[in-house]
């Protein structure tokens, strides 16, 4: 007998995966003082604009696209492209790049 599968309602309208590889292999290159990997300073700059719990910012393993001073990350709301952020980027562009939500 199979067990009954439960939804449990987020609060998430937004998924953003982040490479963890890309970010480790950066050393930081993002945030006010370059000092911050590109998922930390996602959710700072989230936090400070008051959309935290509507994107949800995970870490993945690799994803396969591997760029040279960059950052690969996936909107889970456009899935067919990746973008790949040069360290040193403003996180607040990044956001204005972002697809909107449906």
């Amino acid at each position: 007998m199979s067990k009954l599968i439960v939804t449990i309602p987020t609060d998430w309208t937004q998924i953003v995966l982040a490479c963890k590889k890309c970010s480790k292999k950066l050393h930081g290159g993002f945030g006010p003082e370059g000092d911050q990997s590109l998922p930390r300073a996602l959710k700072t700059e989230l936090r400070a604009t008051g959309r935290r719990r509507s994107i949800r910012v995970i870490e993945t393993k690799c994803l396969g696209l591997c760029p040279k001073n960059a950052v690969t990350i996936l909107d889970g709301n456009a899935p067919g492209a990746m973008l790949a952020i040069p360290a040193g980027t403003l996180v607040a562009d990044l956001l204005a790049r972002l697809p909107p939500r449906p």
